[in-house]
């Protein structure tokens, strides 16, 4: 049985990647959450991960003994693993086409993650609002992410990224919480897609599991001081 090592589901945006990977493919998996206290070495959040991962960091997954980390590393493990689920599409090209916005995703858009930290929990337009006036790097991100999803849903015909869910519309699924909950304007065609992201059975037991923490961590929500 694969254990999958994750963050608190509210914050934690890499691990959700390959959680819904995981469960909207239909691959069985154990789930251990390791709260977030603090990243610091002495902590009891970077006690537990380093117990399975040298890299002290979430997601890993845990197959057999081997540790895999690095959300991007997980999916493509589980590509190989389970080459059945088709968990890249099977066109030579899309394939090429989504490793490479998979990709784009992994290494890009640090001004939307850093200004719009995930937070399933919170709705924040207001927050929303200010960031967009504000931030230049945020507006760019969002359109070129804007720009990427019609392209894609135009030539692939939907519902999901590349036709059938992959491991892209699993990659970009902490970006649709981020657009939806702080309110950030986007397309017509991006609020559908992220409303059919949403509604996809792997994505919505994420985000009913991260209403129901009730946790509060002040690293992750620099916007308030409490919940």
């Amino acid at each position: 049985m694969l254990t999958l090592y994750i963050g608190n589901k509210n914050y934690s945006s890499w691990s959700m990647r390959p959680w819904v990977l995981l469960k909207q493919a239909g691959i069985p998996f154990e789930e251990r959450m390791v709260r977030f206290d603090s990243f610091e070495g002495d902590s009891r959040f970077k006690n537990e991960v380093l117990k399975v991962s040298p890299a002290g960091r979430v997601p890993v997954l845990v197959d057999d003994g081997l540790a895999i980390w690095d959300s991007l590393a997980i999916a493509e493990y589980a590509a190989e693993k389970f080459p059945d689920r088709q968990l890249w599409p099977r066109d030579a090209r899309a394939r090429a086409r989504a490793r490479s916005v998979v990709a784009e995703m992994h290494s890009g858009f640090g001004a939307l993650r850093s200004h719009c930290p995930m937070n399933i929990e919170a709705s924040l337009p207001q927050v929303g609002a200010v960031v967009w006036r504000d931030q230049a790097g945020v507006r760019s991100d969002v359109q070129r992410i804007g720009e990427m999803w019609t392209g894609l849903l135009q030539e692939h015909g939907g519902p999901m990224l590349f036709g059938e869910f992959t491991i892209a519309d699993a990659f970009y699924a902490p970006v649709c919480m981020r657009i939806r909950n702080y309110g950030l304007p986007v397309p017509g065609a991006v609020t559908d897609y992220i409303r059919r992201v949403c509604a996809l059975p792997g994505v919505k037991a994420w985000i009913d599991d991260a209403l129901v923490e009730h946790d509060f961590v002040a690293m992750d929500e620099p916007y308030r001081t409490s919940r």
